[in-house]
């Protein structure tokens, strides 16, 4: 199946925008971006340019894939909004970044957009390349990767490593649940690891054997 280009989903991420789902709480506030955007959703048309495993999706299904969409949408390098991204999640919404040296990292309220802000810090032309969405219900589940230019300083406990230019390319799996048109719950599985590799950021063996 050929992967559509980020070119495509945020030309559907623009279409669709937040479409309302059924049941759907307006948006919290307008931000620079406006994310209080709707419109009548995916259509066929839109559909058929997603790699998706199941195209007989009910409206309700239509409205949270656009819901994500958006997300992606507000965490690319070109049309970053943190404030849009944050805006997409229900009240009690939570972020779980996982993999990452601390196992887990839960962001909620204010710091929901922390994990985009952070990714494109070091890596401002970001953009993440969708291979497969299965949408069930209220649940988005999507193999990707990400990709982007070490451009900017990334952040270390012991410092801060200087950019590279490397071209960065990792896969990571995302697990969105969607309640009454909100992101109730973003669990975020990067491959940290592979990262940490093109960064030229490898684990310290030697300490730890020491230790």
């Amino acid at each position: 199946m050929k992967v559509p280009s980020w070119k495509t989903i945020t030309a559907l991420a623009a279409a669709a925008s937040l479409a309302l789902a059924i049941g759907a709480a307006p948006s919290q506030a307008a931000t620079p971006v406006q994310s209080t955007k709707v419109s009548a959703g995916l259509s066929a048309s839109d559909l058929s340019k997603l790699p998706l495993t199941n195209r007989h999706l009910t409206e309700r299904e239509k409205a949270n894939l656009a819901v994500v969409l958006q997300a992606y949408h507000d965490g690319e390098g070109d049309s970053l909004d943190p404030q849009g991204f944050r805006d997409l999640f229900a009240v009690d919404g939570v972020l779980n970044g996982i993999g990452g040296v601390d196992g887990q990292d839960s962001l909620r309220g204010t710091q929901l957009s922390g994990l985009i802000v952070f990714l494109s810090q070091f890596l401002p032309d970001i953009h993440r390349e969708l291979k497969q969405i299965t949408v069930n219900g209220d649940v988005v589940s999507i193999e990707l990767t990400i990709q982007g230019t070490f451009l900017g300083p990334f952040q270390t406990p012991a410092g801060v490593v200087q950019p590279t230019g490397a071209k960065i390319d990792f896969p990571t799996a995302d697990f969105w649940y969607l309640r009454n048109g909100k992101v109730e719950k973003f669990d975020c599985h990067i491959a940290f690891t592979t990262l940490y590799a093109q960064l030229g950021v490898l684990p310290d063996y030697a300490s730890a054997v020491g230790n």
